[in-house]
């Protein structure tokens, strides 16, 4: 008895997903207002951010979510961080700092968390499948209507704002993604010349 090929169904074309790829654009958290995806809508970016190439299934990164008062409960850690290094800061710029997460209605903190494997998937290809979770979760928000930008800016590498969060020596923020409701459409933006940036190999190369 031979065993029964199997039979996957040919990809589809879809002009309204090339569209949307075709001019997707990060929102500006900065203009982002309620409201925010419910918890049934949350819970579904998370699960398509999450299907992304992931070498032997290590799932290497884990989700810190803000909403509520936790923005700016959170916040406090930031604006604390801030003072820190900055003593002779106004005190103005403490309350600014401290609001970093208030700017949008739902905020997710992707961590990049390396997992030891036996089998030696290297740990950059670890930290690029925690990049791919970000940029999908991007378009994961997008796709359900809500404006969203993937930011670090300096809190992601500051120690106290990563102990904060609990992070293990091996774990780094790969990014936080601010998601809700955009107030206006993103403004185009140039793009890199590709020919510039591409090659095409061969043994005379």
């Amino acid at each position: 008895m031979t065993d029964t090929p199997r039979i996957f169904p040919r990809p589809t074309h879809r002009p309204e997903l090339i569209e949307f790829l075709e001019a997707r654009r990060s929102n500006l958290a900065k203009i982002m207002s309620e409201p925010g995806p419910d918890a049934a809508t949350r819970d579904k970016i998370l699960e398509i951010a999450a299907r992304v190439p992931d070498h032997r299934k290590l799932a290497p990164w884990r989700f810190v979510i803000f909403e509520g008062e936790a923005r700016s409960s959170f916040g406090q850690h930031i604006s604390a961080a801030f003072m820190s290094a900055n003593p002779q800061a106004p005190a103005d710029r403490a309350i600014f700092e401290g609001a970093r997460l208030m700017r949008a209605p739902l905020v997710i903190a992707v961590i990049s968390a390396p997992a030891d494997c036996p089998r030696g998937t290297p740990k950059w290809e670890q930290e690029l499948s925690a990049g791919a979770v970000c940029y999908n979760m991007c378009l994961a928000a997008q796709a359900h209507g809500f404006g969203a930008q993937w930011l670090t800016e300096w809190y992601a590498y500051d120690m106290s704002v990563t102990a904060a969060l609990g992070l293990q020596a091996s774990e780094r923020i790969a990014g936080f993604i601010y998601i809700g409701t955009a107030a206006e459409a993103p403004m185009a933006r140039s793009r890199p010349a590709l020919e510039k940036l591409t090659s095409f190999w061969s043994k005379k190369s």
